[in-house]
């Protein structure tokens, strides 16, 4: 499975397998984690069979079951964080999902105190990325238009196009896609977020397709 076979697969999943994730799977994850982290400066950590930070009835708002297994995006602190963890955590959800995982991205609906982290001074916890055996394979989510999400992009060329078309594929908080991707003439881009609890995350998640669809190599993103 290819990156962008695996946009188009995933679909956010909340109930997995009570069972523990395959070695093969586990042994992969972890390296491309440690990638991530070399590139990126976070500290994104594995946790497995802790089931602690989801046994709390505020999962039940996103009808979670047997989460044992979940990502806990750290990093230090500062203004990029939670757009850093958006961007590479979905490169890790789309990673896993070419390994046969299923993930889902959780803000709120899970117990900070129990949720088993290393943070080292300066670090904060972000939020996490349940992950496991899926049940099932999740729903599409509905999608806004082109038209919606874009600004000066009636003649844009086809690599924004494509960019759009996997960016109206990424998951956002609550599905509701609040951001904006404006096509600066000859080949800038730039991606804004209305103001919203995990805005910063979703443009990073946001991003991250686009980059899938567009080619990075056909672009750069404008400064904000």
């Amino acid at each position: 499975m290819t990156i962008e076979e695996a946009v188009r697969a995933r679909h956010s999943v909340r109930k997995f397998a009570d069972a523990p994730l395959p070695e093969a799977a586990k042994t992969a994850l972890e390296a491309e984690i440690a990638a991530v982290n070399a590139e990126s400066g976070l500290h994104i950590q594995l946790c497995c069979d802790r089931p602690e930070a989801f046994a709390t009835l505020l999962n039940r708002y996103g009808w979670f079951r047997n989460v044992r297994h979940y990502l806990a995006l750290v990093g230090p602190e500062g203004e990029g964080l939670e757009e850093a963890c958006g961007y590479f955590g979905e490169r890790l959800v789309l990673f896993a999902q070419t390994l046969g995982l299923g993930t889902c991205w959780v803000g709120g609906t899970f117990s900070r105190k129990k949720t088993a982290f290393e943070a080292a001074p300066g670090e904060r916890l972000a939020l996490v990325i349940a992950i496991g055996l899926p049940e099932d394979a999740g729903k599409p989510h509905k999608a806004k238009t082109y038209a919606a999400v874009t600004k000066n992009a009636e003649s844009a060329p086809d690599w924004f196009r494509r960019g759009v078309e996997l960016a109206l594929l990424a998951p956002t908080a609550v599905n509701q896609q609040k951001y904006r991707l404006e096509f600066i003439a000859p080949n800038t881009v730039r991606a804004t977020a209305a103001a919203s609890a995990f805005a910063k995350v979703d443009l990073g998640i946001v991003k991250y397709h686009f980059e899938i669809g567009a080619g990075k190599e056909n672009f750069t993103w404008a400064k904000a």
